[in-house]
């Protein structure tokens, strides 16, 4: 197949991109470097040594895969972007071009209009493209299962759609599962979804929405083939994943913050696994009739609970700070991922061997570590 990745330069893309490469799909990966950028904006850095993408694709095609790389910014160069998709007709468009970070997003006006402007532009010239350009193409797009919120106060958080009962007729009815947002970014991310609906009904497009819980680990099978395709591994306070700052702290002799009680529970997928699931959902196409929403997930831990492990296996003392985070102090969580599973998803859970291999990372790179950005967060 014939795949565009869209923002297949960052985190969750890059190892996407290799995986589908290596699986002999045809890769064009399409990213304006704006994490790269970002970075620079912050004064913050991978603890990994980022190879430019010019090395990272040609160490790639020396493997032997078939991936290419096309520098456009989609918010703002939509006739660059629909040209491609109108000559390259697509089989699959990746979607992970948006600005992934909640604390980002609520830094100040400056990161929150640039977080609705990017994101949702983006998602709305990739929808356009495919209605004028290439209308069979399969859109998979990343979304997150922060818009719920994190509760299961009307029980395990289903695949998208809630069945419901309308008290005035006693006719059953499914709407979408109610979002929730704690950010601007994951606002962005439940106007996604209105899209997404929209574009279906009037245009019918074939789309999936995978719903994913917090990335945590770094390498994959094909980013650990060499040392120039290593992924990123965040650790601060604004991109950083709340166990990557654990190991960080844990790797370079500090204690482990924990923001509250701990007691909030979150949903958790390895990075592996997120390559895995986005190939499982490109190779199984749903049908037109509605939007298909799949739970990326694969475990839900609280925070407490990941620090104890951290803490368990490195005898690194555990702190409990006050929560930047407007937020639950404790809550109750549950997920249904059976869509993914019945695809034949089988998921990667915490083990201390897995964390091993993460602090190994840390532990190799911490000289790269600069310790006034683990808690960098913002307050909201």
């Amino acid at each position: 197949m014939k795949i565009f990745v869209l923002g297949g330069d960052g985190f969750c893309g890059w190892p996407t991109a290799l995986k589908l490469a290596k699986e002999n799909h045809e890769v064009w990966i399409i990213d304006n470097l704006s994490r790269r950028r970002i970075d620079e904006e912050l004064e913050s850095n991978s603890l990994t040594d980022i190879e430019p993408i010019g090395k990272r694709i040609a160490t790639a095609r020396n493997l032997g895969w078939d991936i290419k790389f096309w520098n456009i910014d989609i918010a703002k160069s939509y006739g660059y972007f629909a040209k491609a998709v109108n000559e390259l007709q697509p089989d699959a468009i990746v979607h992970f071009a948006e600005q992934r970070a909640a604390p980002y997003s609520m830094l100040g006006q400056t990161e929150r209009r640039y977080t609705v402007d990017n994101n949702i532009t983006t998602t709305h010239n990739v929808l356009n493209a495919i209605v004028d350009h290439c209308p069979s193409c399969h859109l998979v797009h990343l979304g997150t299962m922060g818009v719920y919120g994190y509760s299961k106060e009307m029980g395990s958080i289903p695949e998208g759609y809630l069945d419901i009962t309308v008290k005035e007729t006693g006719e059953d009815a499914s709407i979408l599962y109610p979002t929730n947002p704690g950010s601007v970014y994951h606002m962005t991310k439940s106007m996604d979804q209105l899209l997404f609906q929209f574009y279906n009904k009037n245009w019918n497009i074939h789309i999936t929405d995978l719903h994913q819980g917090i990335v945590w680990g770094t390498q994959t099978e094909e980013t650990s083939m060499d040392k120039t395709l290593v992924n990123r591994f965040d650790y601060d306070g604004i991109y950083g994943t709340v166990l990557n700052r654990f190991i960080s702290q844990a790797a370079t002799g500090k204690n482990l913050s924990v923001y509250g009680t701990g007691g909030q529970k979150r949903a958790f997928i390895h990075i592996q696994d997120t390559a895995n699931c986005v190939k499982l959902a490109i190779e199984n196409v749903p049908d037109n009739k509605k939007v298909r929403i799949l739970n990326q997930v694969s475990e839900v831990r609280s925070v407490k609970e990941l620090a104890m492990i951290i803490s368990n296996s490195y005898g690194t003392p555990i702190e409990f700070l006050d929560n930047p985070r407007k937020e639950l102090a404790e809550n109750d969580l549950a997920v249904d991922n059976q869509g993914l599973k019945s695809l034949g998803f089988q998921p990667i859970t915490l083990t201390a061997n897995l964390i091993d291999d993460v602090r190994y990372i840390a532990t190799e790179m911490h000289k790269n570590l600069k310790e006034e950005n683990i808690l960098n967060s913002p307050k909201w």
